[in-house]
């Protein structure tokens, strides 16, 4: 195997790990919902604030992540977040009440916010010294940490209820992770020291341009069909296609597959098709598929029309996040908060559409979010579009150390 292909393998690894950690970490106190809700007490409208606090703490990090990842650069900032995660989990092992379990969890959102930038901005740095695709896999990862930490809590909670010995392992695994996968992060260089003055001046804060705020529409409605196929398939098999209670979790199972199937070969997709034209051909295929699945009805054709939502949107995140990584760190910043903001607040949308019309029409909604985002796709310069791009800020260096 030759240096170059050793030195892309070994960062690759590193990455990944951090994406795993951002996953493994979510799914591992989320997992432990129901002993936090018995041990504070609480009820279904304050476990309800709970989950939205995370989210609020990562939609409204956005400024601050700018900030520090001028500052600290995307290497120091994703090792800095992801034991920060890790310190999250140990705080929820012994909150007192639920005020500090509030804090904790907002705490918990921008520490999310700052590893999910600068993970991604790692990642796009990669792809660009190497010119080759990986940000798709790097993404399936966050999928395999999901997975693993769901299998960990049904193994540690099989012997003891006790939250502070589970989490207190996860953090150790958390922290084992951050610590071996920091020599392979990619290293940021001095290039943002050698701005124009007159850049630097307007660095408090500047406007985004039309093309960042595509990019932004297209995560938001991205991640809302995303979040909205987790939140609510179930309930219309369920409800609407009067599919059995065994098979109302598939619409879950198919979507998820499908995902981390296509996001594994996706990157291959890229490399052979370019990042604009999966965007938009998969998130058309999206929103067409599901279109025709709820015009026709029945549990076989809404589960073909899932897996054409999970297969159609797998690509999108990580094409959309490689595309505004070339744009910097603010760019980068603002695109993953609309993104988290759309996660947050799709399934509610679709929830309120239900509510007034039906859960078809609110599914219908979702088909239609999956669309939109081909229309944002035709707005963005992708990468591949791209003539050798003038140095962003803060540039990553060429070599891994």
């Amino acid at each position: 195997m030759s240096p170059v292909r050793d030195d892309f393998r070994r960062s690759q690894v590193a990455i990944g790990a951090l994406f795993f950690v951002l996953g493994f970490q979510y799914a591992t106190w989320v997992s432990r919902v129901p002993a936090l809700k018995a041990r504070l007490d609480l009820g279904e409208a304050q476990i309800g604030l709970l989950l939205m606090t995370c989210g609020v703490g990562a939609a409204v990090s956005f400024p601050l992540v700018a900030v520090l990842m001028r500052r600290l650069g995307s290497r120091l900032l994703s090792v800095l977040s992801a034991l920060a995660l890790g310190v999250v989990l140990l705080a929820l092992s012994v909150v007192p009440n639920y005020p500090v379990t509030l804090l904790v969890l907002f705490f918990d959102g921008v520490a999310v916010g700052a590893l999910n930038v600068a993970m991604n901005a790692q990642g796009a740095a990669l792809e660009a010294r190497f010119e080759r695709t990986t940000m798709s896999r790097l993404h399936a990862t966050f999928s395999a940490g999901s997975l693993l930490a769901a299998l960990l809590a049904s193994g540690v909670t099989s012997v003891t209820g006790t939250l502070a010995v589970h989490f207190g392992v996860a953090a150790a695994l958390l922290a084992v992770l951050v610590v071996a996968a920091r020599p392979g992060l990619l290293t940021d260089g001095p290039a943002a020291a050698a701005e124009p003055e007159e850049r630097k001046e307007r660095r408090g804060f500047v406007l985004p341009t039309a093309v960042t705020l595509w990019m932004g529409l297209a995560m938001v409605f991205g991640t809302v069909t995303e979040g909205a196929m987790n939140d609510w398939s179930a309930l219309y098999l369920k409800d609407y296609v009067q599919a059995g209670a065994g098979l109302a979790p598939m619409g879950i199972a198919v979507v998820s597959v499908m995902m981390v199937c296509a996001r594994i070969f996706a990157d291959g997709w890229r490399t052979r098709f370019g990042d604009g034209r999966i965007v938009r051909t998969g998130s058309l295929l999206a929103g067409l598929g599901l279109a025709l699945a709820l015009a026709v009805g029945g549990v076989v054709p809404t589960l073909l029309g899932f897996a054409c939502v999970g297969l159609g949107v797998a690509a999108v995140t990580p094409c959309v996040y490689v595309a505004a990584a070339r744009q910097g760190p603010d760019a980068l910043s603002l695109v993953a908060a609309m993104g988290t903001t759309g996660l947050l607040a799709g399934p509610a949308v679709i929830g309120f559409i239900a509510g007034a019309t039906s859960l078809l029409w609110g599914m219908a909604a979702v088909a239609a979010s999956a669309a939109v985002v081909s229309l944002c796709a035709t707005r963005i310069r992708w990468p591949d579009q791209d003539a050798p791009a003038a140095p962003a800020e803060p540039r990553l260096a060429a070599d891994a150390t």
